[in-house]
């Protein structure tokens, strides 16, 4: 696991460090050629520069985020964003992660994909790479 992603995950409690770990081991494990780094406070993984997954805090919980995740056709992300294609799941304890359900939508992460790399050159305007 990334080092700053380490710092992130152990500046939880131990219930969220839990989630978080579990949840960076499962995104390495699918995506292991993607960049991963910490990118506005939270952890995120990219593919040619395009996010794809991240997961952080909120009052809700811990937020696994897929950034095209609204077009994934998936009724487990069911928290969709109102502006863009994202689509989220909180997660309170580690046990309520399933490993196939976040199996499969790392699958789809990288074969759906929004250009949000290019999101500020477009004016806010999203193209659909794949």
């Amino acid at each position: 696991m990334d080092k700053e992603i380490t710092i992130y995950n152990n500046n939880h409690s131990a219930d969220e460090k839990a989630i978080c770990d579990r949840l960076a081991t499962i995104i390495d494990a699918e995506l292991g050629e993607a960049e991963r780094k910490i990118w506005h406070a939270h952890p995120v993984w990219f593919l040619d520069g395009n996010p794809i997954v991240g997961y952080s805090k909120q009052k809700a919980g811990i937020r696994l985020m897929f950034w095209s995740g609204a077009s994934f056709d998936e009724d487990g992300l069911n928290i969709r964003g109102e502006k863009f294609k994202d689509a989220s799941v909180f997660y309170h304890h580690v046990s309520a992660i399933d490993k196939n359900d976040v199996t499969r939508w790392l699958q789809k992460s990288k074969e759906i994909q929004w250009d949000y790399k290019h999101i500020v050159k477009r004016k806010g305007k999203l193209e659909r790479l794949k």
